[in-house]
């Protein structure tokens, strides 16, 4: 498939749009696989199953997840590349980047045995769901090359504004899952490896689905000219680049998880409900998603020009869509937020505490919106150091308003402490933006 990317072309909502929505359609497909694995593993009417197949999907999202970097990275540097008309540079970024997913998978592969000890250590079970864990990992870790290898394809599609193709991708590869665990649970009794078979599968499908999405990479010889691709300054600014933003994602998942840790200590009520009401900001972050990829193609693609008044408008233009975005999500949380609420549970006493807490819920879209959009910025002009500094930054701000916040006021101060931390890393990075606008041209 040929790219049709053209970034001299004019900049407008119908181009931001036409980035933003297979984004946010895609997304919506990752729910829906985890509610059909979840169901088809609920049919063999044991809990041991749906226990192993959900500890199991969560410690190896977790290790896949690590390698986030390389789709946030792979955007930037490619969307530059493009911006910049160096057409041998956006093919060499996919061969370093299809290199690192096949060594990174082969370690997941060769490591195994130590990984999955090391994560049963963080979060034991009993013995007969640590077993059929096992079980489901063993077969699911064969694809890791491709499930890493999916982010790196998937940013090099999502810097050309092929967002079609990433949504082609998603659909491709989870509605075949989908698929699959019912052929092999439902209809063969294969049980907990059959959901894990199913999964193996549709993995190595969707990076076949997109390497011929991204077969124009790999016309000519560039995609070969050895001495691009391992070039030393390219290989280690890459390297750099993608360095900060594991650094950047890591302190962001330990103040989300370490949110969910605290919540735990006031009780299982409160605990539900902080859970439930998570729910929440997961949504507005797939909805956000398709907009914030617009701002890292736009971005990059600006950057890479030079043109720095494209900058502007690409980071505005983009935003304003965010802002939008999150505005919705706000109002539709005070509107329907208790009716989700009591969809989620048919606990009373979960209802009430949830509720309680739900005005926090209503705030985090238009508080959070500021640092979504600019992580998607700071992401296409790869300021990763400052992405870096400013996370660690807002980190230090969230622990001490957890310090102070916590002992008065409780589970409210802990929703408060997470809602400065949102306000923070906002903040932080549009101090930050003028100098990547400096820096564009």
């Amino acid at each position: 498939m040929q790219s049709t990317t053209d970034p001299a072309q004019p900049l407008s909502h119908r181009r931001v749009l036409k980035i933003a929505l297979p984004i946010v359609l895609s997304n919506a497909t990752v729910p829906i696989l985890g509610a059909v694995d979840t169901g088809v593993v609920g049919q063999m009417g044991e809990a041991a199953p749906i226990g192993a197949v959900g500890i199991g999907a969560i410690i190896l999202t977790s290790v896949y997840w690590i390698f986030g970097f390389l789709r946030m990275g792979t955007v930037g540097l490619t969307g530059q590349a493009l911006g910049a008309g160096d057409g041998a540079e956006v093919s060499a970024i996919l061969s370093r980047v299809l290199m690192i997913a096949g060594v990174a998978g082969a370690a997941l592969i060769l490591f195994q045995d130590a990984i999955f000890w090391a994560a049963f250590q963080i979060a034991p079970a009993s013995a007969e769901v640590e077993g059929l864990a096992r079980d489901y990992m063993a077969i699911r870790i064969f694809s890791a090359p491709a499930a890493i290898g999916i982010y790196g394809l998937t940013g090099w599609l999502i810097a050309q504004e092929r967002t079609t193709g990433v949504l082609v991708l998603q659909l491709g590869m989870n509605g075949l899952n989908i698929g699959l665990s019912l052929l092999f649970v439902l209809g063969f009794g294969w049980g907990v490896e059959g959901v894990a078979l199913g999964t193996f599968l549709s993995e190595w499908v969707g990076f076949a689905i997109g390497m011929w999405l991204c077969q124009n990479g790999f016309r000519g010889t560039a995609w070969r000219d050895w001495s691009r691709v391992f070039d030393r300054v390219r290989l280690w600014h890459m390297a750099t680049v993608n360095t900060d933003i594991l650094i950047r994602s890591v302190i962001l998942m330990a103040g989300f998880t370490s949110f969910l840790f605290i919540g735990s200590d006031f009780g299982d009520v409160p605990l539900a409900a902080n859970q439930i009401l998570i729910q929440f900001m997961y949504i507005t972050a797939y909805a956000m998603d398709g907009f914030a990829f617009a701002a890292e193609a736009l971005v990059a693609q600006a950057f890479g020009a030079k043109d720095r008044a494209g900058v502007r408008r690409s980071s505005g233009m983009t935003s304003a869509w965010g802002l939008a975005v999150c505005a919705g999500m706000a109002l539709g949380f005070a509107l329907i937020g208790g009716w989700m609420i009591d969809v989620m549970t048919t606990a009373e006493e979960v209802r009430v505490e949830a509720r309680v807490y739900l005005p926090w819920m209503v705030a985090a879209p238009l508080i959070g919106c500021a640092s979504w959009m600019l992580d998607g910025i700071f992401i296409g002009a790869t300021r990763s150091r400052d992405m870096r500094n400013m996370m660690v930054l807002s980190g230090l701000i969230y622990v001490v308003a957890l310090w102070l916040l916590i002992p008065p006021f409780g589970n409210h101060g802990l929703w408060a402490a997470l809602l400065i931390f949102f306000a923070a890393r906002g903040a932080t990075l549009a101090a930050r933006y003028p100098a990547l606008e400096r820096a564009a041209g």
